[in-house]
């Protein structure tokens, strides 16, 4: 896809972070927007933002891990615009440890949002783009931690690696299909989002008690949100998406910091190496999750 204008685009997530930067280049790049969003308030902030920017949007209050407000989100961009053309599963959140440490309730918000999130805007969407017989183009948000070996958060990698899975699965069958829909996976490290805030749109049932924070894990979350802060800003990032979209290219890999890890695990695995701890500076990796971590 090389030319924007008019065109209809959806982005979960959308409220702040790296979604909020999307829309304000859908905007500039004069397209119709539509914001889902689970936090009211972001969604408020967002809507006056745009509109300062005089851009043509609605938004909509989305929960991505419920089916039904996916379709919803889909029925009411077709009532607005009547049709979809760009969707950024963009909404995302972090929480957990290690695998056994991980409560259920991290497992189970983690997974719904995260990854489950993502395959219902695939296939509620998909059918939708492909029946226009028009060019689109969904893009999955992941994370360097779905192409690396190790993570502090079990849950958030687990879930990512599935996305980066999910994305290259449905844009091979595409492709076979010859569909006019493309794809591309987004795998960016540290960008100025409130990923470390997303438990403020974590569900009343799926929270728990205070954890226990060992020294060890508080040193790594404070320079995670110190590189957090210190992070590419969500309108260069996006910059990069869109250049991504016009080039038809898969995999968006935005910080060069991220692939000496990436490029260990592949390495391990083509030499049959057990797994390890990637050899960087936890600095220099997402140990959070970089996407806008607002739910949806």
């Amino acid at each position: 896809m090389k030319d924007f204008r008019d065109k209809v685009a959806v982005i979960t997530g959308g409220a702040s972070g790296i979604g909020l930067g999307i829309a304000h280049r859908c905007a500039e790049e004069k397209m119709r927007i539509v914001l889902g969003d689970i936090n009211e308030t972001d969604l408020s902030k967002a809507e006056e933002e745009l509109n300062n920017v005089g851009a043509t949007f609605i938004a909509v209050r989305t929960d991505v891990s419920k089916r039904d407000d996916v379709q919803t989100l889909a029925d009411k961009t077709l009532a607005a615009f009547g049709a979809v053309h760009l969707l950024f599963n963009n909404a995302g959140v972090g929480a957990g440890s290690t695998p056994w440490q991980s409560t259920w309730n991290e497992w189970k918000w983690v997974m719904s949002v995260d990854l489950w999130g993502v395959i219902y805007g695939v296939k509620v969407f998909t059918p939708i783009m492909q029946a226009q017989r028009t060019e689109c183009h969904i893009v999955n948000t992941s994370s360097p931690a779905g192409l690396i070996a190790y993570m502090r958060s079990a849950p958030y990698q687990v879930a990512k690696a599935a996305v980066v899975a999910l994305s290259e699965n449905l844009s091979v069958s595409l492709a076979l299909q010859n569909a006019l829909v493309k794809v591309s996976v987004l795998c960016p490290g540290f960008v100025r989002t409130q990923v470390m805030n997303a438990e403020r749109n974590r569900p009343a049932e799926l929270r728990d008690g205070p954890a226990e924070i060992d020294s060890q894990d508080l040193s790594a979350i404070e320079a995670t949100k110190a590189a957090v802060e210190a992070g590419m800003s969500p309108r260069e990032l996006a910059a990069h998406v869109f250049s991504a979209i016009r080039e038809e290219r898969f995999y968006i890999l935005t910080h060069p910091e991220e692939m000496p890890a990436i490029r260990e695990r592949v390495e391990n695995l083509l030499n049959r190496r057990n797994p390890e701890s990637p050899h960087y500076d936890a600095k220099d990796i997402d140990s959070a999750g970089a996407e806008e971590s607002t739910v949806i």
